[in-house]
């Protein structure tokens, strides 16, 4: 109803897997979380997200983390560092009968010159595929493609993965 309120479809729902990591890009705008979100409502999924902590202070923080949102501090070690994050993120993963974990693999809305690997090691740790899911601002459509294997390494994923975004997607294609 939201989406479909704002202008957008969904062109291609994600596969039925009990387990998946989903790897949505182009990430530029701000706009793309609450398009994202409305989505999720429109397709009835319920995903974890992993967002920077300072994201979660204040009056959103209980908002964010009700729709899906997991707080993450992306430096340093230990029990609130990123290598713990993955272990939990797996472990989660282990655990549970279904999980879909939802991230932006650019880890910012500037532009990059390489993804974070964080996605991949989880995927391949876990042993769930990776989904590639698209905002497409140019045409203001959803979609999800087929999975993939963890396998080959971070950057062979991402390039593979990476077939299935271009610039034109992106709110800035000039910050993809």
């Amino acid at each position: 109803m939201g989406l479909r309120a704002m202008g957008w479809r969904v062109e291609s729902a994600p596969p039925d897997l009990a387990k998946m990591v989903v790897v949505v890009a182009p990430h530029t705008s701000n706009w793309d979380f609450p398009v994202g979100v409305l989505a999720m409502f429109a397709l009835d999924l319920d995903p974890r997200w992993l967002g920077k902590h300072t994201l979660f202070r204040g009056p959103f923080g209980a908002l964010l983390r009700r729709i899906g949102g997991v707080p993450v501090r992306r430096h340093g070690g230990g029990a609130s560092g990123r290598d713990d994050t993955v272990a939990q993120v797996v472990e989660t993963f282990r655990r549970s009968e279904r999980f879909l974990l939802a991230l932006a693999p650019e880890g910012t809305r500037r532009r990059v010159q390489r993804w974070k690997s964080g996605y991949y090691v989880i995927a391949e740790s876990a042993g769930v595929p990776v989904v590639p899911a698209w905002i497409d601002w140019s045409r203001r459509v959803v979609g999800f493609g087929a999975p993939m294997r963890a396998e080959g390494g971070a950057d062979a994923m991402s390039a593979r993965l990476a077939a299935s975004f271009h610039a034109g997607m992106a709110r800035r294609p000039d910050a993809y």
